[in-house]
């Protein structure tokens, strides 16, 4: 764990380093309170003792400028002072200080109150660390283990509006497993749920790390391609749809032959494109996919839609 001392006292510094250092910790130093803030933007630096009276930037206010900030983990502040009157000490705590103590420092003390900030800075990890578990089994499929489709709309979303920023095209695959209502009534939804999930496995094994999938609904997987244009669209798709096709599926039922439809869509296909002409063109795509007999993919290429995001809801399974 590293700690930072910022103190302008150059002899106070090193006899607070040289405690510090024993007590095994590794210590930063800083001798002016903008020097101290450059320092507290390492990785690891997870402690702060900041003397009140410094040059540049005082205790208090760098205090303030470490709680500002939204994107860093926790530091826990000890504020450093001579004074002792009540008035000081709420001021400081007020700031974001967490501690305080008051000049000359007991260094038994001292050491008592950094294993206290150890120990809150573990309970702080391990509540975000819980928290952002929480977060993502809200935002995934339990069945599939992919996002679920709030999840996968959110990322199309923030994708889209990167590639209108970066003028760079994006794709989007609706993917539907061919005949899923006749696997769910010959062999029951135990086994649909089997080939569902495996199929979702084969298909997040295929695309690459910044590519997404989420569950769409029901047995429809959306795929959404950052960075991909309609000269890379098919051969993603063909390798989407081998990869579910090539190799039977093991369930208790037996070995079940099972192949996917696609429908796929490109931004460069549309004068001005948008989130929902994606869709909705993908989903035409698929539409096209199964009239034509399936295990197969459709590319869009139209440069309009008129019909409605759900024009392929009613599509036969």
């Amino acid at each position: 764990m590293k700690v930072l001392i910022a103190e302008d006292d150059l002899i106070t510094q090193k006899t607070f380093e040289k405690n510090i250092n024993e007590w095994g910790y590794e210590v930063v130093t800083a001798r002016n309170g903008q020097d101290a803030w450059q320092a507290l933007q390492q990785d690891g630096l997870r402690i702060a003792i900041l003397d009140w009276m410094m040059p540049k930037i005082d205790g208090v206010e760098l205090c303030k400028k470490v709680r500002q900030r939204k994107d860093s983990k926790y530091v826990y502040i000890i504020l450093l002072t001579a004074r002792g009157y009540q008035d000081d000490v709420i001021e400081g705590l007020s700031a974001g200080a967490d501690d305080y103590m008051t000049k000359p420092v007991n260094f038994m003390e001292l050491k008592a109150r950094l294993q206290t900030g150890m120990r809150i800075i573990e309970l702080e990890d391990k509540l975000i660390a819980s928290q952002k578990k929480t977060k993502e089994f809200a935002s995934y499929d339990s069945l599939t283990n992919l996002w679920n489709r709030a999840s996968i709309l959110e990322f199309l979303d923030e994708e889209f509006e990167q590639s209108l920023r970066e003028k760079k095209p994006i794709c989007s695959i609706m993917v539907d497993v061919d005949h899923f209502k006749k696997v769910n009534d010959l062999y029951g939804h135990l086994v649909g749920d089997v080939v569902l999930a495996k199929i979702a496995s084969r298909l997040r094994r295929s695309i690459r790390r910044h590519d997404k999938l989420g569950r769409y609904g029901g047995d429809e997987i959306l795929v959404v391609l950052p960075h991909s244009g309609l000269n890379k669209l098919r051969e993603i798709a063909e390798r989407l749809r081998l990869a579910v096709a090539k190799k039977k599926i093991k369930t208790t039922s037996g070995a079940l032959s099972v192949t996917i439809s696609l429908g796929c869509a490109s931004s460069e296909s549309f004068p001005r494109p948008s989130v929902d002409s994606l869709i909705r063109a993908s989903d035409r795509a698929l539409y096209k996919a199964k009239g034509q007999g399936r295990d197969r993919a459709v590319v869009h290429k139209e440069k309009s839609l008129k019909k409605g995001r759900n024009s392929g809801e009613n599509r036969r399974r």
